[in-house]
């Protein structure tokens, strides 16, 4: 895998990489070692936005409802890619947004993609609050978003597919599957 890692972070040239899924799909605890591997930073940007906003996700959602915390997301997301060479984990629904989408693809979009009983078991075993579960049935909220948002998901370049893989074994598979993307310039042909 090592020796993959120089040609790899030539080929990508300073494009970032954007983690895009459901809540609880492993963005963060995937996008850590994906990074280091990479030797590229990595941006968790649902932390910055609470670390801009001065309060956690909950209470800007219970501030300013979804929509305004979508409008937050959209800038910080903004700001963000005004930097190269990252790993950024995103909110699960930064995907909601169209211009999301026009400064994601500026780099390269990767879904992680986990079957909906691993989701839920991994929900329950989170103490993240999650502002869109917080209802009497938080499986059926669940699989409403996961419905709603799988075409979505859909528009990235990469599909990763997660059973039981840990972050690790997760972040490997990405190096692996990255190369297949990449589309190089075309060689200039000697006069």
């Amino acid at each position: 895998m090592a020796e993959i890692i120089p040609t790899l972070r030539q080929r990508l040239g300073g494009r970032s990489l954007y983690l895009v899924g459901m809540m609880g799909s492993g963005k963060s605890s995937t996008g850590r070692p994906l990074a280091e591997k990479l030797g590229y930073g990595f941006v968790d940007s649902d932390s910055v936005i609470a670390q801009l906003a001065g309060c956690s996700i909950p209470e800007i959602f219970q501030r300013d409802g979804e929509a305004g915390f979508r409008k937050l997301e959209t800038q910080v997301l903004s700001a963000i890619s005004e930097h190269h060479s990252l790993v950024v984990a995103t909110g699960g629904g930064v995907v909601t947004r169209s211009e999301n989408w026009g400064v994601m693809h500026q780099g390269i979009v990767i879904w992680l993609d986990v079957e909906r009983e691993q989701l839920l078991k991994r929900l329950e075993a989170d103490s993240t609050p999650r502002p869109l579960l917080q209802e009497a049935d938080p499986a059926q909220a669940l699989d409403r978003i996961l419905n709603a948002r799988r075409p979505q998901y859909g528009e990235a370049d990469l599909t990763v597919v997660i059973e039981e893989e840990t972050p690790d074994v997760v972040a490997d598979g990405i190096l692996q599957l990255l190369p297949n993307l990449i589309k190089d310039p075309p060689k200039q042909r000697p006069e």
